[in-house]
């Protein structure tokens, strides 16, 4: 490449691109130069990639509760991922599901119970445990001995994203403990959008906070490429498929992260190690870590 070139992609990193479409399954695009910012933390440490406990430590605890976050943390994951979604009287709250049926046994939406209902619930599954909030997780990331964990968040999309994004942002900036500057909300926090609309919202309210389009389909991963520093989070199947390998090269050879979900059979844990991805998700992160040091220690043999 030459200099002209590579002054041109260099430039282009550091700006959002935009070309004002309204279709929130297309990129975003502008002329905005505070660019979004790299979730440089998030790539693979020597080749390894990161173990992200997906819903938190979801094999031996109730999903996405602080008994699963606290749990992953224990077995040494290096991140967490949730999901959010919001209440009626606007808390965000941490769920995967938009009704309240598989987890808690309850009828009815998340969106339609104020917290004060909603923090009655427990889990069906064993321990049982509350629905947490956002800000509580933060807090407990916020904890000294914790500052080396990152967090992955799960924008659903069941709430309009102009009432959920300035929610998140107001939970992020206002409402949750600051930790010290060397273990910052923003070196440790990725924003996990769906849809271009999410996207723009998010770095508009948080542009100092990296961002990671989520997806299945390579066609629309490869879209997303086009827009500077977006991390990539992917269903694992595709990456494995026709057009997946090269994609996977693509995103290596321009330093973009790449992110597969959601690999727990030690098989796809072996794949994911050889094609050296940046992270998995996991429901069970102690026995990725496992994979992984028994891995390394072959190579070491080697």
């Amino acid at each position: 490449m030459g200099e002209a070139a590579a002054d041109v992609k260099s430039a282009l990193r550091q700006r959002v691109l935009s070309d004002e479409t309204t279709d929130v399954n297309k990129p975003p695009s502008s002329s905005d130069d505070n660019g979004i910012p790299p979730a440089w933390w998030t790539l693979n440490h020597n080749g390894m990639p990161q173990a992200v406990a997906h819903r938190g430590y979801k094999a031996s605890f109730p999903e996405n509760t602080m008994g699963a976050f606290r749990g992953a943390v224990e077995v040494g994951a290096h991140a967490i991922e949730t999901d959010l979604h919001l209440s009626k009287d606007k808390v965000v709250v941490i769920s995967h599901d938009k009704d309240l049926k598989r987890c808690y046994g309850e009828e009815g939406l998340v969106r339609d119970r104020d917290w004060a209902y909603l923090q009655t619930l427990r889990t069906l599954r064993e321990p049982r445990q509350p629905m947490p909030r956002l800000s509580e997780l933060l807090a407990y990331l916020a904890e000294p001995g914790n500052e080396a964990v990152w967090l992955l968040l799960d924008i659903k999309i069941d709430d309009p994203a102009g009432e959920m994004i300035p929610r998140i942002a107001e939970t992020i900036l206002r409402e949750a403990p600051q930790p010290p500057p060397s273990a910052a909300w923003t070196r440790r926090v990725v924003l996990g959008c769906w849809t271009a609309k999410h996207l723009r919202l998010c770095h508009e309210l948080l542009p100092g906070f990296a961002i990671a389009w989520i997806g299945v389909t390579l066609p629309l991963a490869r879209q997303y490429l086009r827009v500077p520093n977006v991390a990539i989070n992917m269903r694992q199947e595709p990456l494995y498929c026709l057009g997946g390998p090269r994609f996977i090269r693509d995103c290596q050879e321009d330093g973009r992260p790449l992110y597969a979900w959601t690999v727990n059979k030690v098989s796809w844990m072996r794949w994911a190690i050889r094609k050296k991805l940046d992270c998995i998700m996991t429901d069970d992160p102690k026995l990725f870590l496992e994979v992984l040091e028994d891995d390394d220690d072959n190579d070491k043999e080697l």
